[in-house]
C-alpha cells in the first residue's frame, strides 16, 4: 500500500513529489515528440500534463515548488544566454540589421496589440493579458520572467502567477499555428515557389563572399617581384593568407611576412571571394595547382583549441610563423569557417586549420590542447559564478521599481560572460550536449512547476467565455504582427521566403515552426535568418513581459 500511495494524489511528501515530477516530465517529453501535420510542440507538453495532474488533485509544497520553479528558471534562461551571447552582438552587423529591425517590429506590434486589447476592456486582468502575450508569441522565457516579477509586487492578486500560466497555455497551441499560417499566406498573397527559392539561395551560397576562399595565382606582375608578403598586405590592403608557395625550383614552402615573391611564383591565397578580382589583377592570373598530391613534407591539419589559457587570446600572438614555421589559413567555429587574421580572438572549441611540417603541427597542438576530452568537461565555476552574478543585478533596482529578476539577470550576465568572460578568465565553452541537457533540463522543471501550480483552476478559468476570448485575443496578438513583417520583408525588400520563414519564427523564438520550415523547405536558411534575430528577440520578450507587468498593476 506504500507503493500505491506514491502514485495517489493529495500527498505532498518528498517522494511523491518526486514521483510528480518525474512522471509529468516523462509524459510531457514523450507527447511533445509527436509531430500533427509535420509539427511538434517539444517540451511545452510538460505544462499540459502538468495542468492536467493539477487538475485532478495532485499538489506539491508551496516551498518546494517555487524553488523547483526558480531553479529550473535560472538554469533555463542562464543556459539561454550562454547559447545565443556569441551572436548577439554580432547580430547587429550589416545584414542582420534589417532582420532584426523587422523582428523589433513584430515585438512593438505584439505589445501594441495587448495594450490595446487592454484598454478596449476585452482582457483586463494585467496576468491574464501577460500570460496570453507570452503564449501568442510561444515565449517561455518571457512567461518565466514575468511570473516571477508579479510574484514580488505587492499589489499582484495572490493567484496572479497561476491565471497567467493559463492565459500562457490558452494562447500557447494556436500561437504555434498562427505562426505557420502566416507562412502560407504571405506564399500565397506573393505566389511564391518554395523551389525557386531554394535555388535563388542556393546559388547566393555558392556565390558567397564572406567565407574564406582558396585560390592559387601564378605571380606575373614584375611590379610585385621582390616584395615581401607584408609589402604585399599594404599593396592589397584586405586580410588574407598565403598558405603555400611554390618557387621556380618547384619547391614548395610556407612563406612568412618576410618571404618574398617572384615572376614565376605559384602562391595559394587565403581570402574572402570578394577580393578574388584584386589578386589576379595585383599579382596575376589564376592558375591550376593540385596542392594535396604535390610530393612535399607540408601538410594541412585541424588543431582544436581545448586550453583555457587559450580562451579569448589574439590569433596573431600565438606567433606561428616565427615559433612553429606554420601558417594559419582559416578558423572553424561552431561550424562556420572564420579568415584567420591576427587579431580574430580564439575561443575553447575553435578548430583551427594549419598548414606546415607535422612535428611543428605536433608541437603546436599539444600547446592548444587538441584533446576532445577536454571539451567534455563542463566548466561548473563559470555557471555558477554567472547565476551568482546575475542573481545579484537583477536584484538591483534600476529605477521606478523595475529589477531585471530571476530572469533578466541571469539572462544579462550570460550574455556578456558568453562573450567577454574570457578577460576575467572564466570559460563558458559548454559542449551542445550539455548546453541542450542544462536547457531541457532546466526548461522542464519549471514548465511542470507552473502547470501543477496553475491545474486545479485551469478548467474552470479557460473553458469559459473569458477563455474564448483568451484564445481570440491571443491569435489576434500572434498573426497581425507576423502578416505585416511578412509584407515588409517580401514587397519592400524582396527577401527570400526562407529567411521570411526563419524570421518569422525568430522572432517568436518558436522552434515548433522552425522546424516546419526546415522540413518543408529542406534548406538551412530559415535556421540562419532564426539565429539572426533570436538572441535580440530573446532579450527583448524577456524585458517587455516584466515591463508590461511592472508598468500596468
Amino acid at each position: 500500500m506504500d507503493i500505491l500511495n506514491l502514485f495517489l494524489p493529495g500527498s505532498t511528501s518528498l517522494a511523491n513529489t518526486l514521483v510528480l515530477y518525474s512522471f509529468v516530465i516523462a509524459l510531457g517529453v514523450f507527447i511533445g515528440k509527436i509531430k500533427v501535420f509535420g509539427v511538434s510542440l517539444g517540451v511545452t507538453f510538460v505544462l499540459f500534463v502538468g495542468i492536467l495532474m493539477g487538475h485532478f488533485g495532485y499538489v506539491v509544497d508551496g516551498d518546494v515548488l517555487k524553488f523547483v520553479r526558480e531553479f529550473g528558471l535560472i538554469l533555463f534562461i542562464f543556459s539561454i544566454g550562454l547559447q545565443v551571447g556569441p551572436g548577439f552582438f554580432s547580430s547587429f552587423k550589416e545584414g542582420g540589421i534589417r532582420l532584426n529591425a523587422l523582428a523589433v517590429l513584430a515585438i512593438a506590434l505584439n505589445v501594441g496589440i495587448a495594450l490595446t486589447i487592454y484598454g478596449m476592456g476585452w482582457i483586463t486582468d494585467v496576468a491574464a493579458l501577460v500570460g496570453v502575450l507570452s503564449g501568442a508569441v510561444t515565449n517561455t522565457p518571457g512567461l518565466a520572467a514575468a511570473q516571477q516579477t508579479i510574484t514580488t509586487a505587492p499589489q499582484a492578486a495572490a493567484d496572479a502567477a497561476n491565471t497567467m500560466a493559463n492565459g500562457y497555455a490558452a494562447a500557447y497551441p494556436l500561437g504555434v499555428l498562427g505562426i505557420i499560417m502566416a507562412m502560407f499566406i504571405i506564399k500565397g498573397l506573393f505566389r511564391i515557389r518554395t523551389d525557386d527559392e531554394v535555388a535563388k539561395i542556393t546559388a547566393e551560397q555558392e556565390d558567397s563572399h564572406l567565407k574564406p576562399f582558396l585560390l592559387t595565382v601564378k605571380v606575373t606582375n614584375s611590379l610585385v617581384d621582390g616584395k615581401t608578403l607584408l609589402q604585399l598586405h599594404d599593396i592589397v590592403q584586405t586580410n588574407f593568407v598565403v598558405s603555400r608557395l611554390m618557387g621556380g625550383d618547384g619547391q614548395i614552402t610556407i612563406p612568412k611576412s618576410s618571404t618574398a615573391i617572384h615572376t614565376g611564383d605559384l602562391l595559394l591565397i587565403v581570402c574572402s571571394a570578394a577580393d578574388v578580382d584584386r589578386f589576379k589583377a595585383v599579382i596575376g592570373p589564376e592558375a591550376t595547382m593540385d596542392w594535396q598530391s604535390a610530393p612535399t613534407p607540408v601538410y594541412s591539419r585541424r588543431i582544436v583549441v581545448t586550453r583555457s589559457e587559450y580562451n579569448g587570446v589574439a590569433l596573431g600572438s600565438l606567433r606561428l610563423h616565427n615559433g612553429y614555421q606554420l601558417n594559419c589559413t582559416r578558423v572553424n567555429r561552431a561550424g562556420v569557417d572564420l579568415l584567420a587574421s591576427p587579431s580574430l580572438r580564439l575561443q575553447m572549441g575553435d578548430r583551427i586549420t594549419v598548414v606546415g611540417n607535422l612535428e611543428d603541427i605536433d608541437r603546436l597542438a599539444s600547446r592548444l590542447g587538441n584533446s576532445m576530452k577536454r571539451l567534455d568537461q563542463p566548466n561548473l565555476i563559470t555557471i555558477f559564478v554567472g547565476i551568482i552574478l546575475g542573481i545579484a543585478l537583477g536584484s538591483i533596482d534600476i529605477g521606478y521599481g523595475m529589477k531585471l529578476g530571476l530572469a533578466g539577470g541571469p539572462l544579462v550576465v550570460a550574455i556578456l560572460l558568453s562573450r567577454f568572460g574570457y578577460k576575467a578568465k572564466l570559460v563558458t565553452y559548454t559542449s551542445s550536449a550539455a548546453s541542450l541537457l542544462l536547457r531541457e533540463l532546466g526548461i522542464c522543471l519549471f514548465l511542470a512547476s507552473v502547470g501543477i501550480a496553475a491545474g486545479a483552476e485551469f478548467a474552470q478559468t479557460v473553458f469559459t467565455a473569458e477563455g474564448l476570448r483568451w484564445v481570440l485575443c491571443g491569435f489576434a496578438i500572434t498573426i497581425i504582427p507576423l502578416l505585416v513583417i511578412g509584407l515588409i520583408a517580401r514587397g519592400c525588400y524582396k527577401i527570400n521566403y526562407l529567411s521570411i520563414m526563419g524570421l518569422m519564427s525568430g522572432s517568436c523564438t518558436d522552434p515548433p515552426a522552425l522546424a516546419f520550415a526546415n522540413n518543408s523547405t529542406a534548406n538551412d536558411a530559415p535556421a540562419v535568418a532564426y539565429s539572426t534575430v533570436y538572441p535580440l528577440t530573446m532579450f527583448l520578450r524577456v524585458v517587455t513581459a516584466q515591463a508590461l507587468v511592472l508598468c500596468l498593476l
